[in-house]
């Protein structure tokens, strides 16, 4: 059964695995391990930004959240090679609109590498539209955004 919940600091570890392993098929199409791979996954952890995904017992997948203003940034999505393709994925995407919606904020906005050519693919699948394009630390990224309905203030 895949369940989600807030990473812990015993989490941390696997959480790098999981980004080396997610991101390192595209270290030669960008030239550089992409930002995930070098992420503060222990500072992410003890700011209650990172959640995991568990298959029973195993941590296969992380997400990041970080509260902005006027959204929330869906700052990093992995999921460990043997698991993708199983629907790990989108249920971590389905936990930001949650978030989002718990919130009270309207959207959740994301970017990816440019050379990340799947999730191009991906992400308007599941809702997302594409912004613009632009450079960001260095890498050629795409900027996507989803309209979520927060709920009322209140309830």
């Amino acid at each position: 059964m895949l369940t989600v919940r807030r990473a812990a600091r015993t989490d941390v570890e696997r959480l790098r695995q999981i980004a080396r392993a997610a991101f390192s098929p595209y270290v030669p199409r960008i030239g550089r391990p992409p930002a995930p791979v070098t992420a503060d996954y222990a500072g992410a952890v003890q700011r209650g930004e990172a959640w995991v995904a568990e298959q029973d017992g195993d941590v296969i997948g992380l997400l990041v959240l970080v509260r902005q203003p006027d959204h929330l940034l869906l700052d990093i999505i992995a999921v460990d090679p043997a698991g993708q393709a199983s629907g790990v994925g989108a249920r971590l995407l389905a936990l930001a609109e949650e978030q989002a919606t718990l919130l009270g904020l309207p959207e959740v906005r994301l970017c990816t590498n440019v050379a990340m050519t799947e999730n191009l693919r991906y992400y308007p699948r599941h809702g997302y539209v594409e912004t613009h394009r632009g450079q960001q630390d260095g890498y050629d990224r795409v900027f996507f955004r989803k309209p979520v309905v927060p709920e009322p203030p209140g309830t």
